[in-house]
């Protein structure tokens, strides 16, 4: 059999290292689903259940394993499906190739039954390259044109395939004027700024009596590096979600996540600081940076476009992080007092004291703090854990201490729902050997993960280590958004839109074979995670949480507070609770007296 354009397509993903492919079938692809059965054992497709989880997982992939990330659908739904996870992996700067299957040439412009115009749809999604194979010379170009822009712009690209031109046979271009000829090759470069910029930088830095770092995904692979500027400077350093595991929590000048989900002594931090070193963050909250003009500013980011973008920076730097701060290094002078340190290490003494003491309070039934608080203490070795959004990522972001080797994530600048099962998936595709937990929301386990755990029960028997656990809060409340209509609208919950069904998921996932744990008693949540961590297959823990415990932001304005208030007034469905419960800690922070009382 001659060798197809598929056939040429799939040798080339090879020679460019594409292993992995999440995807779903359909008949737009259905040429290039048959040249992946010729390759034999070359790829592993990892076969979803919608194909906005295959980019979600790619886009997760590409995070847990810096590789390009290889996302699969047919034509029409089948490709506008993939376009939030494609928005995912563009916010996240994450490179990600989505294939996509397209009609025939003759029925092109037809209107022909699930013709999209595609290149349309993938241009804002899928970056600025989204291409259309439509002739069998085109993938030779198209290929590496693709994957060069998704890895060397950390961005999405889209290949569509002509459904006809999937199985024509493949001719090599011809050697004459109007063709195109390419190769297979990547390498990263090392970008580091100019000597007088970095003096530039360290001058700021050294002027500085009190230095906050910020850092985010940019710093991942640069730890080490970090942490030698930090105690050069003697800085704290905060962690934009995305960068929740770029620094250990152990070191007590390390104050935790920032922002609306973040902690006091981040808010501290950034309120008391006379100078802003920013590394590798897109961090969107600017009202949690130091007020303009209090610090002088220095930001690290390989791309030019986020620097100076939400604090008016005196250097911006592009480079790579862990490079760029070792060329900055040796221009640092060692800081020798210790006050500023000592203040931000107490602060963070002091927070971790009240988060246990929070997540030990009473609630009906269980308090949503308690399951991170005690994951917290149990996590394994090198154990990934993904986040959903909602208020679940308040209690992800404030009370996992994340140790050395350890990796996380979530659905940062999109803040999609629906992504912590599949991001689960994908990092135990890309490190079978690893324990990975989901923690999940009960809207989002509804809105799509719960389907996807039929792709765990259907995957789980290749992975070397058996840790995989989905941690559902059910509180029958689409939580965060509740609490934002209170605080931010001042309005009270509007049951309508909030309240959502009771589902047994731990049923659920017994029904399709894996383990499930239900917890209504706070003094089991604890025993619940021992037994899943022992468990030698998937395990959904069901925590039935009360709603009614607010994930308050570090820092409450007198404007929140008086619309908090306001929605007091007008009557809410759990006022009583309310009064009692929430209204002291809302007010707290605004108010004469102890924050904790």
């Amino acid at each position: 059999m001659a060798q197809t354009v598929g056939d040429y397509f799939w040798g080339r993903m090879k020679e460019w290292g594409v292993t992995t492919i999440f995807g779903y079938p359909g008949d737009g692809i259905n040429g290039l689903l048959g040249a992946l059965k010729r390759t034999g054992d070359d790829f592993q497709f990892i076969q979803v259940r919608h194909e906005e989880m295959a980019a979600f997982m790619a886009s997760a992939y590409a995070k847990f394993t810096g590789e390009l990330g290889v996302c699969l659908a047919t034509s029409g739904p089948g490709a506008s499906h993939l376009l939030t996870g494609l928005y995912d992996a563009r916010l996240d700067h994450q490179p990600v190739l989505a294939i996509a299957g397209q009609q025939a040439r003759a029925a092109i412009g037809g209107p022909y039954q699930q013709e999209i115009d595609l290149q349309v749809m993938f241009k804002d999604g899928a970056g600025d390259l989204g291409q259309r194979v439509s002739v069998p010379a085109h993938p030779p170009h198209l290929g590496p044109r693709a994957i060069r822009s998704a890895t060397g712009d950390r961005t999405g690209a889209a290949i569509v395939f002509l459904n006809d031109i999937q199985d024509e046979p493949y001719a090599e271009p011809a050697r004459k004027h109007g063709t195109i000829h390419s190769g297979v090759g990547y390498t990263a470069p090392k970008v580091v700024p100019y000597d007088s910029d970095l003096q530039r930088a360290a001058a700021v830095l050294n002027a500085g009596k009190k230095v906050a770092i910020l850092v985010g995904a940019g710093a991942l692979k640069a730890t080490d590096e970090v942490i030698a500027v930090a105690d050069r400077l003697g800085a704290g350093a905060a962690k934009a979600l995305l960068g929740k595991a770029a620094l250990p929590d152990d070191l007590p000048w390390v104050t935790g996540s920032i922002g609306l989900l973040g902690t006091k002594p981040s808010w501290d931090l950034m309120m008391d600081c006379d100078t802003l070193l920013m590394i590798g963050s897109g961090f969107p909250y600017s009202e949690f940076m130091p007020p303009e003009g209090q610090a002088r500013g220095v930001q690290i980011d390989i791309k030019p476009d986020m620097l100076s973008l939400r604090y008016p920076m005196e250097v911006p730097l592009v480079g790579d992080a862990a490079e760029t701060l070792k060329a900055l290094l040796p221009l640092l002078q060692q800081k020798t007092d210790t006050s500023w340190r000592d203040t931000i290490a107490a602060n963070v003494k002091d927070w971790w004291t009240l988060m246990e003491e929070r997540a030990h309070a009473k609630a009906s039934p269980v308090n949503p703090q308690r399951p991170t608080w005690e994951l917290s203490s149990r996590l394994p070795e090198r154990a990934i854990v993904t986040c959903d959004s909602g208020s679940c990522a308040n209690w992800f972001a404030r009370d996992l201490k994340m140790r050395r080797g350890m990796m996380a994530s979530l659905s940062g600048g999109l803040a999609s729902m629906g992504a912590g099962v599949p991001y689960a998936i994908a990092a135990k595709v890309a490190h079978p050997d690893r324990p990975v937990i989901a923690l999940v929301g009960d809207g989002a386990m509804q809105m799509n993960n719960m389907s996807e755990l039929i792709t765990v029960a259907k995957y789980h028997h290749r992975w070397i280590n058996k840790t995989w656990i989905c941690c559902v809060w059910n509180n029958e409340d689409l939580n965060q958004v509740t609490w934002e209509q209170r605080v931010m609208e001042g309005d009270p919950k509007f049951e309508a839109t909030q309240v959502i069904p009771n589902v047994p998921y731990h049923k659920f996932a017994e029904l399709i074979g894996l383990k499930g744990i239900y917890v209504d008693d706070p003094d089991k949540v604890g025993a619940a995670w021992d037994e899943a961590l022992r468990s030698d297959v998937p395990v959904v823990i069901e925590v039935k949480t009360d709603p009614e415990v607010p994930p308050l932001p570090p820092h409450i304005s007198l404007e929140q507070a008086r619309k908090f208030t306001s929605m007091l007034l007008k009557g809410d469905p759990e006022e009583g609770g309310l009064l009692v419960d929430t209204a002291r800690q809302v007010l707290a922070s605004i108010l004469p007296g102890d924050a904790k009382s």
